[in-house]
């Protein structure tokens, strides 16, 4: 029986516990909650759209090696833009770390509650 299993440590900013889980385990998926870029613990508000979306991947990657997987097992990423013409420059540095047999993705231009140029939320298949 597959059970619900949750991926890390409670995500913490400004001293405050968040209420959500960084990843969760269920069966043979790994959900990842959106990620934001993220630098010495606090959401990094300044850079280009390529740092941020190097931020988020890296974040992506660590949180994926806690659950035993890697980039290569995401299935679906869902992308947040704040700037529609910031989208060259994600999917440069996107492509960099999904080279071959990328995942799905959906990809969006949207207004954030934090200052940031870019949320990445993705899904992994690994069986265990």
């Amino acid at each position: 029986m597959a059970t619900k299993q949750v991926i890390g440590p409670p995500l913490v900013i400004n001293g405050r516990q968040l209420s959500l889980s960084r990843a969760i385990r269920a069966g043979d998926f790994v959900f990842l909650t959106g990620q934001v870029p993220m630098k010495d613990g606090a959401p990094m508000t300044g850079g280009s759209i390529e740092d941020q979306t190097r931020a988020c991947i890296e974040d992506i990657r660590d949180i994926l090696q806690q659950a035993g997987c890697e980039l290569s097992d995401v299935v679906k990423s869902m992308v947040w833009l704040k700037n529609r013409e910031d989208f060259p420059g994600f999917n440069q540095v996107y492509a960099e770390y999904f080279p071959e047999q990328p995942p799905t993705r959906s990809a969006l231009v949207s207004d954030f509650l934090i200052d940031i140029l870019v949320e990445i939320e993705c899904i992994a298949y690994k069986p265990q």
